[in-house]
């Protein structure tokens, strides 16, 4: 039985199904699938000139040994001309030590990496130039290299380059950045996975699918004035089924993949002096907040984030919730309450003859009840059960350390991380998640269309809609060179 939104939708369209097909039959643009990936050449041009060849320090500075990378089609002459041997010729994948000479003497002793194209990171060919890690050094090779016909490197223009020559998709591209970011084994584990295509061959299988039941609609549509029918209506809903599921299950992931990447957020709430700030500076291991015995004295958020068994979380030091008529206090008590209801852990704080504050929770989220300064008092009212306020609860001392071992074993256990697999799909990237909701919301609009009886072009534009939003996500349907220039931007220079 189909909904009444999906009889409405199907009278609706049924009204402007002869209008839409004249529209859909003629628009070559529509009657696309997924764009191909040399599309992005005209993107590329007017993002960077493709002849140019490019040089950067890609390891930090400040360490023993440093390496200068190049890239482009003059990256083995020009690093040649500066180096104490010739490279013409030299195979690929091959290490030359010599001296690198600036005309009036010799600047270092370096190994002279060499890659032909397309057999390197960029798909270019490249050298790569290991150095002492002098800034003196550095500087004057990166200056020889430039006077000899390279130029600087833009933020993440490597690893852009490799994405262009379809070295690498876009997601696996993102992944570099991530990697480098990692501060955990699960940030690593998430990168790694991405980087290594596990994500990519996910999209390409859903892909292939979709683009299966799109080329047997389209087939109709070729037919349509013999009204034949190619697509098997049950294969069609049960291939879409299959396909909306699996991009839920990619969406949901985003939680996760977003609290490992950025931190399980946590706020500290309570009455004012039971111990916030005392309780946020012990779990830091630093005076990261004030403390004082003064009623509100934190007004604003504080947060900072700290690793405990190596997952990272995102603790918020909140304002005192009390009746007051300070509105600087009151913003502040604003605030606290907002961030409770973001946050996927909350521990609730109080001491012993202090009621717990009357808050709120949404569905699914974690409470940790905490009775503070457990050193000086012993815990005894009756307010500690109060009907509203559910979940476990911890004696602890902020300032001694009594129970706080037990509280962070909660606070990793109620944090559910899973175990990140190698070859586990997680997303973290908000863009990826964007295009997935997007995608999502056209599947379903194919199922609702296949139960409505809509006519075939109108659920082929749907499907070709999800195709594209799912290619979105490794580059094959992007034009807009300002989204390649946003993610790439925030890469470091040397990437």
């Amino acid at each position: 039985m189909s909904s009444p939104g999906a009889n409405t939708r199907s009278r609706a369209y049924t009204e402007i199904v002869q209008a839409h097909k004249i529209i859909t039959r003629h628009n070559s643009q529509n009657r696309m699938t997924a764009r191909p990936k040399n599309h992005i050449r005209t993107t590329k041009q007017n993002i960077m000139n493709e002849k140019d060849t490019i040089c950067a320090l890609a390891t930090a500075p400040g360490g023993a040994i440093a390496t200068i990378r190049v890239s482009g089609q003059d990256a083995i002459a020009i690093t040649g001309s500066v180096f104490s041997q010739s490279l013409e010729g030299k195979p690929t994948h091959t290490l030359h030590y010599g001296k690198i000479s600036n005309g009036a003497g010799d600047v270092d002793d370096v190994l002279v990496s060499l890659f032909r194209a397309p057999h390197s990171y960029t798909g270019e060919d490249s050298t790569e130039i290991s150095c002492h890690g002098s800034p003196y050094i550095i500087q004057g090779i990166l200056e020889l290299l430039i006077e000899k016909g390279a130029r600087q490197a833009l933020p993440g223009e490597f690893t852009q380059r490799a994405f262009l020559n379809g070295k690498m998709d876009l997601s696996q591209a993102e992944a570099v950045a991530d990697l480098i970011a990692s501060t955990n084994k699960a940030t690593h584990q998430m990168a790694m996975s991405q980087m290594r295509g596990h994500f990519s061959g996910e999209l390409n299988r859903l892909n292939s699918k979709l683009l299966h039941l799109a080329s047997l609609l389209e087939l109709e549509l070729d037919f349509a004035d013999q009204e034949v029918e190619f697509a098997n209506r049950d294969e069609l809903t049960s291939a879409a089924i299959e396909v909306r599921d699996r991009i839920k299950s990619l969406t949901d992931s985003f939680q996760t993949g977003n609290a490992l990447k950025t931190g399980v957020p946590v706020a500290i709430i309570g009455a004012p002096n039971v111990g916030k700030s005392t309780l946020l500076n012990n779990l830091l291991g630093d005076e990261k907040a004030i403390v004082s015995n003064i009623q509100g004295t934190t007004r604003d958020l504080i947060e900072d984030v700290v690793q405990i068994q190596g997952i990272t979380f995102r603790f918020i030091d909140t304002a005192g919730i009390r009746k007051t008529r300070d509105q600087i206090e009151k913003l502040g008590i604003e605030r606290t309450l907002k961030a409770a209801g973001r946050a996927r852990i909350v521990i609730l704080l109080t001491e012993d003859g202090v009621p717990f504050p009357d808050v709120r929770f949404r569905e699914g989220q974690k409470v940790l009840r905490v009775i503070n300064k457990c050193d000086t008092s012993m815990p005894s009212s009756s307010f500690l059960y109060h009907k509203r306020n559910v979940g476990m609860q911890f004696h602890i001392s902020a300032i001694t350390g009594d129970g706080m071992p037990l509280l962070k074993e909660a606070l990793v256990r109620e944090a559910a991380i899973p175990e990140i697999q190698e070859n586990e799909t997680i997303v973290s990237n908000v863009r990826h998640y964007q295009a997935l909701k997007k995608a999502h919301e056209s599947i379903t609009r194919v199922l609702e269309g296949i139960s409505a009886s809509i006519p075939s072009d109108l659920v082929a534009q749907d499907l070709r809609d999800c195709i594209r939003h799912l290619a979105e996500i490794t580059g094959t349907a992007i034009a807009s060179e300002d989204v390649l220039q946003s993610i790439f931007s925030k890469f470091c220079v040397g990437k």
